[in-house]
């Protein structure tokens, strides 16, 4: 059996070679890739091996390379599996959010801001953005002292657990899928943009301003800011201890 692997998280990534260096996997082929042309797509960290030395782009590749395996796994991939592909191939997808509650980019974010449900969900692949038949969902709680990235290493390692757990049957094929009752939600990269351009005149309560602040603070990255008086960008993000 052959399986492609695309992913642009190192961390995933890391654990996944780790996970498929066990003696039951030996005889399966996975070639890693990561997306090509995207922000993940670095040499420096494929040089490295935090992230996959190939890269390729789903789009303009075409059936001579789709062609060449079993199964398609996507690992926080950050490009769009295309019907060509979806359609003729099994295709997984394991997505960092509680399907099909605030699918798209950055479950934990809007999850903080409207209280419903994340976690990981293992899915198969259709047209849609996050959505298709499930295979597994896996709830990670939320709570009031938490951060963006407190929730998302919690979903990391949440995911690790259920590769673990399921990937004997995500190979062989042998599970049962479901469709849940509810269409549920989903955001788009420039929802979680309007979100971090605070305006200081907006009327909030302090619950309301605690979770948007928490909702975007993320270790490592700039996201909430508002302009002074100056017209100078200020950034800002919030602390909370248990």
């Amino acid at each position: 059996m052959r399986v492609c692997v695309i992913t642009d998280n190192r961390m995933i990534h890391e654990n996944f070679r780790r996970l498929i260096a066990q003696p039951r996997y030996q005889d399966t082929v996975f070639d890693f890739f990561c997306s090509k042309n995207s922000r993940c797509d670095n040499e420096n960290l494929r040089r490295q091996g935090e992230l996959p030395e190939a890269s390729v782009s789903l789009k303009e590749a075409g059936e001579e390379f789709f062609g060449r395996y079993d199964l398609f796994l996507s690992l926080h991939c950050k490009q769009m599996f295309p019907a060509e592909l979806v359609n003729s191939r099994r295709c997984v997808n394991i997505h960092p959010g509680y399907n099909p509650y605030n699918r798209g980019w950055y479950p934990q974010v809007f999850s903080i801001l409207n209280k419903l449900p994340v976690g990981v969900t293992i899915h198969e692949m259709d047209e849609k953005l996050d959505h298709g038949p499930i295979i597994v969902r896996r709830e990670v709680p939320v709570h009031d002292w938490d951060t963006s990235y407190d929730v998302y290493n919690r979903i990391q390692q949440m995911e690790i657990q259920l590769l673990e757990e399921y990937l004997p049957v995500l190979l062989s094929g042998d599970y049962q899928t479901f469709v849940p009752d509810s269409p549920g939600n989903m955001n788009q990269e420039k929802d979680f943009q309007e979100l971090c351009c605070l305006d200081l005149d907006q009327k909030v309560t302090w619950r309301e301003a605690i979770d948007l602040l928490r909702a975007t603070t993320f270790n490592g990255y700039r996201n909430a800011y508002f302009y002074d008086r100056d017209h100078n960008k200020i950034y800002i993000e919030v602390h909370l201890e248990h």
